[in-house]
């Protein structure tokens, strides 16, 4: 393949004992975009003229501000904010658009350029651009190494979301007969973990009954926070 693969973190993933290892290669992915957007190259010309321009989510945002270096996330967000203000002030200037009873509203410039810079993301883009690159690399490991595929095969399954994911983008790697045998292979794999999980579930829900006081929590402790996991690709703590 002529673009990078990402064979070293799509194995480690695989590797983690967890309910779905394409959220844990995007979890770990976020983490380092975080760590890279709040090291040295928040002074870097190239990196800032990028945030300046179009920010951080919400999301984002609250995880920059969770981290040490305050003074970075204010320095970056300083210069966002005036360029902000220039922009619309720029675009302000234009006449007001409107709209007659019976004609579409057109939309203001000053909106157009907002509703789109609240959509946009330093963080995500990042994310999300080397990410696609990781499910290129599963699907180009799951075809060339067969240790791999056994790996994936036992792998404790997938969330909804990324489950989805990989069903949908399978045909654009594989053919015939190994397209065939992927998709059984994730079918099977996240039913018989989603299956487990609800099980798990079911127990914990079973636990409040006091006739099953003294029964033991199998296990079912943690089936809460995996079930969301698996539900709402979320992890919580």
């Amino acid at each position: 393949m002529k673009e990078q693969l990402y064979t070293i973190p799509v194995n480690e993933a695989l590797e983690k004992d967890c309910e779905c290892p394409v959220c844990a290669m995007r979890q770990e992915l976020e983490r380092l975009s975080i760590e890279f957007t709040l090291g040295p190259s928040y002074m870097e010309d190239d990196v800032r003229m990028v945030t300046d321009k179009i920010g951080f989510c919400s999301v984002h945002a609250k995880e920059l501000y969770r981290q040490q270096n305050r003074l970075g996330l204010a320095l970056m967000l300083k210069t966002h904010m005036d360029r902000t203000i220039k922009d619309v002030e720029r675009l302000a200037k234009g006449p007001v658009i409107g709209g007659g009873l019976f004609k579409k509203k057109a939309e203001a410039p000053v909106v157009e350029y907002l509703n789109k810079l609240n959509d946009s993301c330093f963080i995500c883009d990042r994310v999300d651009k080397v990410f696609d690159r990781y499910i290129a690399t599963i699907f180009h490991l799951y075809e060339k190494e067969a240790d791999f595929k056994e790996k994936l095969a036992k792998c404790k399954g997938f969330c909804n979301k990324h489950y989805a994911l990989l069903y949908e983008q399978a045909s654009d790697y594989l053919s015939g007969r190994e397209l065939t045998e992927f998709i059984e292979m994730i079918n099977s794999v996240y039913l018989e973990n989603m299956k487990r999980v609800r099980d798990d579930l079911e127990w914990f829900t079973d636990k409040f009954d006091y006739r099953n006081a003294d029964a033991p929590w199998k296990n079912s402790k943690d089936a809460l926070p995996r079930t969301i996991l698996k539900t709402n690709s979320e992890r919580v703590e």
